[in-house]
């Protein structure tokens, strides 16, 4: 079954694109918060519920990247990766990066100075920005080798593909998580860790590949059933798991919340499957086109969505001001219609919206 297109753009990719900016949106709201929030209490165990729930977007992003830059039909050459998609991320990264220690150093009664501009943007140079930018250094390391998995996913076979996975997932999640549960018991392993190296398949490259994989082959029945049950019991360990972790340790403790945590890894794999299959086949192409309008905005809407957090911050207003239960979803759709509105209107200015949107 080949992913239905609406107007050259791939369906459930867009559906994915908008209800990950919620996620996103979600984490931001209760990330903070639970750290506040006495362990066990029912405030706390709805920002957790909340949290958890929403794990999976930060993958799902990397995935998304992946079913697109990777895939051999529409790969672009070498001149265009760099001075267009890369290039892109990097002029936002110096912009929005300089804007936001801008607003924060005036949100702390400092004054505006082009000086401290140019502090701002060199300190984006160095890596050192506003916490969700990094999101965008790590596109675009995985945007550095992508000519090369191009070159991988072009001439590799299904099963090596599989196989590739399975280092991923070994490497990359599930030995270091038995290495941060049980580091005594897993030592002499974690020896064999260290010195095999195996760095091909560690970091969010497992991710990239997984999205182009998921979107260009058709998986069985049997498949999305296994991917539907691990993704269940991920996000019960991701939730429950944590609340136990934190509850024995008298305070909010957060390793199965981590973007490679086994429980996180199949929770974000069985998000893109259910939008794949399930979500993202309805043939109710007017309202797939609303939808892909305001996908070609997330991009924009998570470079300022920070923005109206401070806003609230500001006025004092946050998930705890009333019951999180109502709160979280209440801030949430504020918070997503004003970014929607801001990158809306960034997006139409002429010549610079494309670059920084």
């Amino acid at each position: 079954m080949a992913a239905e297109k609406i107007n050259g753009r791939v369906a459930f990719a867009d559906l994915l694109r908008v209800f990950g900016i919620i996620a996103v949106i979600v984490l931001s709201l209760t990330g903070s918060a639970m750290e506040h929030t006495a362990v066990s209490t029912q405030s706390w165990w709805i920002l957790n519920l909340y949290d958890g729930l929403s794990r999976w977007c930060v993958p799902v992003f990397v995935m998304l990247s992946g079913m697109f830059m990777l895939d051999p039909k529409g790969s672009s050459s070498l001149s265009r990766l760099f001075l267009h998609n890369m290039l892109r991320l990097f002029l936002c990264l110096l912009f929005w990066g300089g804007i936001y220690a801008v607003v924060g150093y005036a949100a702390a009664g400092g004054r505006f100075t082009w000086h401290g501009l140019w502090d701002a943007i060199l300190s984006a140079l160095r890596g050192n920005t506003h916490y969700h930018l990094w999101f965008l250094y790590i596109i675009l390391g995985l945007y550095l080798v992508t000519p090369i998995l191009r070159a991988f996913v072009r001439g590799a076979s299904r099963k090596e593909l599989h196989y590739f996975f399975v280092l991923c997932f070994l490497f990359a999640s599930l030995l270091p998580t038995l290495f941060h549960f049980w580091p005594r018991s897993t030592a002499p392993l974690q020896v064999w860790y260290d010195r095999l190296e195996v760095r091909m398949v560690l970091g969010y490259v497992g991710y990239y590949v997984a999205g182009y994989y998921l979107k260009e082959y058709t998986i069985s029945r049997l498949a999305e059933a296994i991917a539907y049950v691990l993704g269940i019991v991920g996000a019960v360990v991701t939730v429950w798991g944590t609340a136990a972790l934190s509850r024995s340790a008298g305070r909010f403790t957060d390793p199965l919340y981590g973007w490679f945590s086994p429980n996180v890894v199949w929770f974000s794999v069985a998000i893109v499957v259910l939008f794949r299959y399930v979500l993202g086949v309805s043939e109710e192409r007017s309202r797939r086109q609303r939808l892909s309008g305001t996908a070609r905005l997330v991009f924009g809407m998570y470079l300022v969505h920070v923005f109206f957090l401070m806003l609230l911050d500001f006025l004092g207003i946050g998930v705890l001001s009333f019951n999180p239960v109502a709160s979280v979803p209440l801030l949430t759709a504020a918070v997503f219609l004003c970014s929607f509105a801001l990158s809306w209107l960034l997006a139409h200015i002429p010549f610079l919206g494309n670059w920084l949107t």
